[in-house]
C-alpha cells in the first residue's frame, strides 16, 4: 500500500504512544521518565490540541504535531525512517508557514542531521534546565527563502 498522510484521530493515540515510547526505550541517552500510560495521555493531548498529521503504511508509522509554526513532535517508527517520510511531514508544515521552529536535544545527532538537511539552522542552545528531561537542547528554525 502506498503511504498516506492524514489528520490524526483519537483512535490513533495508542499507535502514536507506541512510536514515542519505543523511541524513548531504544534511545540509550534518553531518561526513562514516562510510563506507557503517560505516553498515551501525551498522544491524546497532541491529537486533541495540536495539528497532528500521521503517516499510514497502512498502520500508523509516524507523526508530526505542531501548534502554529512550532513543531512539537516528529517521530517515525524504525521501518519508516530514512525513506523521506519525515521530510514529507515537514513539507506539509512548511507549506503552511513561512517559518517553523522546534527544539531537539543536543545528544540527538540523527535529528540534528535530518533537520539540517531540511534547511533548519541553530539559533540557540540551552543547558536543559528548562525541559523535563534536564538535557541540553538546541533551538532550530527554518525560514522560507524569499522568492
Amino acid at each position: 500500500m502506498k503511504p498516506v498522510f492524514t489528520d490524526a484521530t483519537p483512535a490513533d493515540a495508542p499507535a502514536l504512544a507506541a512510536i514515542l515510547g519505543a523511541w524513548n526505550r531504544d534511545t540509550a541517552w534518553m531518561p526513562k521518565l514516562h510510563s506507557p500510560a503517560e505516553d498515551l495521555g501525551f498522544a491524546q493531548h497532541l491529537i486533541a490540541s495540536r495539528i497532528t498529521r500521521v503517516l499510514r503504511m497502512p498502520q500508523v508509522a509516524g507523526f508530526l504535531a505542531r501548534m502554529g509554526d512550532e513543531i512539537e513532535a516528529l517521530y517515525l517508527a524504525p521501518e519508516a525512517r530514512g525513506l523521506g517520510y519525515g521530510a514529507r511531514l515537514l513539507a506539509e508544515a512548511k507549506a503552511a508557514y513561512p517559518q517553523l521552529s522546534l527544539y531537539t536535544f543536543q545528544a540527538n545527532l540523527p535529528a540534528q542531521r535530518f533537520y539540517a538537511r531540511q534547511g533548519f539552522t541553530e539559533i540557540a542552545r540551552s543547558d536543559g534546565r528548562d525541559n523535563a528531561e534536564q538535557l541540553p537542547d538546541l533551538r532550530l528554525v527554518w525560514r522560507k527563502e524569499p522568492q
